[in-house]
């Protein structure tokens, strides 16, 4: 098969793979230009001899000799800032080494360098980039002359053509635009078309990889005569009409041979806008990404990404059955570069263990050098070896929410999360969570929901929702018909985009009832099963819920349970991991230290006020935490297992004298969560002793506020496993005894308030000093009896005993 040529290729230079995403749509001319007549249009880098014919892109001011010397010069020229040298050879010899084989070009430097190369960039991607990937590999070739040449025989042959192989397939990858050049979704127009763009979203749904025709091999149906491969060109492949063959000569006689042909993976991408950039009142616009080859499967459902491409756009036909086009074209982007949306946003972990059916693709999507990347493992490490980096994660945890400390250290946890294990083998193997989930309640406002919107910016996925206005489908996964196949294709909600991330849920507790029973099996399992459409599948929803709810009546009741005053189920306040308690309480000190910090930060120095020594910039702290994420996976110390099992132990004796249960087998496996997570704010392989304690300590603070039964003063976990407190469940067992007794030889109806004026005068008959009972108790009470089949149901307020005649 012969090589594949670049459209601008001399003959001289040597092959070069065609690209799919940036195909030019102009040809080459040649022409005499005319001799400059002034002298502003006169410069060393455009003035040539008039009796020299110059190649041009036809329809173009893009010299094509010129704009490969200008691209030679900027390689050749630019220097690192840090180290002071050229950094793009630097950048080459690097790549060349580890085989990669696409170089990432910083638009900005481009832009400082030559900003004429960069406006021809900008206006003509599709004939400029392949310009400079020829360059770049005539610039490759020169840097490694000598490896290529293996004078001196180090290298063998297979690494010799390893080399060459690469040297041939380098590609430029052009990201981070001019601010004039990075647009709103909404904002592109048809004056953007063939020119290159960069825009963020967030992708919502990926299709399968389609393989894309790149070479196609004919064969004569009727004396097998095989031609070369004809190559695509312009998005067409031109059939040969006459066979080759001068004893057959036959016309259109040829068939495509599939299994012959060369083909390249493409992946189309559906991308929509953030939340952050759609205007007031309107619906969030979407637009389709086609990537390519390196591109394919970079991105998943729930990535929020910077794209750079090229802007296109393609007539669509009125039918399959009719050669007409209709008026209104079709627009989408050929993918060049993607980029994670902000570099202050921490990374994905991407254990070996999260098991061998996932496609995790590696994927370079800046350009730092090797001196780059080691000064910044520099700064992680050194920042690690702080005594109190602890402190210092805290105080940079929103910092300009004042205090709330604890809560702070609860979030850090989150954050940085635990290790995901899988237990056993084979059809027996199970997955332990590593995922931590807060609930935050408390009063308006004590900055909860500002606590999740920092989380949420620092997340690298996730998304932030309102219990309101969320569905039952709109978090899990919902059916739709694709607009390009007619089919149904299932839609990923709200958790399954938040995988290896955090899901942000404000205003939980106004959460319907259907939309709160599919996050049972998420914050457990963390799997969404679904069964729709004749689409029956789990998706992965391995995400840390972060939730905020308010008191029933926007006030919370001391004298009244959690369960009572958010008025959630049970078995879904067990799966959180830390409860905490915002409350609004007044106190002059407090309040005016508070009033003092929230007037500073409305004045002129609001930024100086909440920046101080041990505030980390968000930068560094987004890859202090992804780099723990990602290279920190902890391991259990003998000391640390024996501390474990210590502290649970404890925690079960101190219900022990009063038959009340106050912990669990979910608050230890909590316990080790949160002390994986301690240790990896350390860049710790190894959890210790004190993380253990520290974890005990943050669990005792959660546990003091939200299972403190209000009658006793003591932690009870009934009262989130149940709802009901030990206390409260033993004082319904004396209130039904009671009516029992009472009521044992009445044969005709009591109303509930009398029964209640019987029942506080026996107990004061017993004990002078005993509180009188509430209507609800004793409704509580009598439902209890019902359930016994002792009382019938009551009617009209008036309670029955269940005869043998009824």
């Amino acid at each position: 098969m012969s090589p594949l040529h670049s459209p601008f290729t001399p003959t001289e230079v040597g092959p070069t793979p065609r690209r799919n995403d940036v195909q030019p749509t102009r040809r080459i001319s040649r022409r005499t230009p005319r001799t400059p007549t002034s002298d502003a249009a006169r410069s060393d880098d455009v003035s040539m001899s008039s009796d020299v014919e110059t190649t041009y892109v036809w329809g173009t001011n893009v010299n094509i000799a010129n704009t490969k010397e200008r691209f030679r010069r900027f390689i050749h020229g630019f220097e690192d800032p840090i180290t002071g040298q050229p950094k793009y050879p630097t950048l080459l010899k690097e790549m060349v080494r580890k085989g990669d084989r696409s170089l990432n070009l910083d638009c900005t430097n481009l832009h400082v360098y030559d900003a004429e190369l960069y406006r021809q960039l900008v206006a003509y991607p599709s004939e400029v980039i392949p310009l400079m990937d020829l360059s770049v590999h005539e610039i490759a070739k020169d840097l490694h002359k000598e490896d290529l040449a293996n004078v001196d025989g180090a290298l063998d042959d297979l690494h010799v053509a390893e080399m060459e192989e690469t040297l041939r397939c380098l590609q430029i990858k052009t990201f981070n635009l001019h601010k004039d050049q990075k647009k709103n979704m909404r904002d592109l127009n048809p004056t953007d078309i063939d020119q290159l763009v960069c825009i963020r979203g967030m992708v919502t749904r990926t299709t399968n990889v389609i393989p894309d025709l790149k070479a196609a091999f004919f064969r004569c149906s009727l004396c097998g005569y095989t031609p070369e491969p004809t190559t695509i060109d312009r998005n067409r492949i031109q059939e040969p009409t006459l066979c080759g063959n001068p004893e057959c000569a036959a016309k259109m006689s040829f068939q495509l041979v599939h299994n012959r042909c060369t083909f390249s993976d493409k992946q189309q991408v559906r991308m929509q806008e953030t939340p952050d950039a759609i205007p007031e009142g309107e619906t969030p616009h979407s637009v389709t990404l086609c990537t390519f080859d390196d591109l394919v499967d970079v991105t998943k459902p729930g990535d929020r990404i910077e794209v750079t491409g090229v802007y296109r756009a393609v007539p669509v036909r009125v039918s399959t059955a009719q050669r007409g086009y209709k008026s209104i074209y079709k627009t989408y982007i050929d993918v060049i570069h993607v980029r994670k949306d902000k570099p202050n946003r921490m990374r994905n972990d991407t254990e070996s263990g999260m098991g061998e059916h996932e496609h995790n693709v590696s994927y370079k999507e800046g350009d730092a050098t090797v001196v780059q990347q080691e000064t910044m493992q520099q700064r992680i490490e050194a920042l690690a070896q702080s005594p109190d980096i602890y402190e210092r994660l805290t105080a940079s945890v929103a910092p300009s929410i004042w205090e709330l400390d604890d809560i702070k250290k609860g979030i850090l946890c989150l954050l940085f999360g635990g290790t995901n294990k899988e237990v056993g083998t084979g059809p027996t193997q199970q997955r332990c969570r590593g995922e931590v989930n807060v609930l935050l309640v408390g009063d308006p406002g004590t900055s909860k929901s500002q606590l999740l919107g920092y989380v949420h910016k620092l997340a690298p996925r996730g998304i932030y929702t309102s219990g309101r206005g969320s569905s039952a489908v709109g978090l899990t996964a919902y059916v739709t018909r694709d607009p390009e196949t007619k089919e149904m294709v299932l839609e990923s909600g709200a958790l399954v985009l938040s995988d290896r991330g955090v899901c942000c849920i404000d205003e939980f507790d106004k959460m319907s009832d259907s939309a709160r029973a599919m996050l049972h099996e998420v914050m457990e399992q963390q799997t969404v099963s679904v069964a729709k459409a004749g689409i029956i599948c789990t998706l992965n929803a391995r995400t840390s819920v972060l939730a905020s709810a308010n008191p029933v009546g926007s006030r919370y009741n001391p004298r009244m349970s959690v369960v009572e005053n958010i008025q959630l189920p049970p078995t879904l306040l067990s799966r959180f991991d830390l409860i905490y308690l915002m409350l609004d309480k007044a106190d002059e000190a407090t309040d005016r230290r508070l009033a003092r910090h929230l007037v500073n930060l409305h004045g002129p120095h609001a930024n100086t006020s909440i920046q101080s020594a041990d505030v980390i910039e968000p930068n560094l702290l987004g890859a202090y935490i992804s780099h723990a994420r990602t290279k920190v996976h902890p391991c259990i110390s003998e000391e640390a297992e024996e501390e474990l099992v210590n502290a649970y132990v404890e925690m079960r004796q101190l219900g022990l004298n009063r038959k009340v249960v106050t912990a669990t087998p979910r608050q230890l496996e909590a316990l080790i969560r949160l002390s994986e997570a301690l240790a990896r704010m350390r860049l710790s392989g190894t959890v210790e002793r004190s993380d253990v304690q520290e974890a005990r300590r943050l669990m005792q603070v959660a546990l003091q506020q939200s299972a403190t039964d209000p009658r006793t003063g003591t932690i009870d976990m009934d009262l989130i496993q149940t709802g009901v407190s030990a206390a409260a469940r033993k004082q319904q067992q004396e209130i039904a005894s009671t009516i029992r007794s009472l009521l044992g030889g009445v044969g005709v109806g009591v109303t509930v308030r009398q029964l209640l004026e019987q029942l506080n005068a026996a107990r004061r008959a017993d004990d002078p000093g005993a509180a009188d009972l509430s209507v609800q108790e004793v409704r509580e009470a009598i439902n209890q009896l019902q359930d016994a089949d002792f009382l019938l149901p009551v009617v009209g307020d008036v309670v029955r005993v269940r005869t043998a005649a009824a």
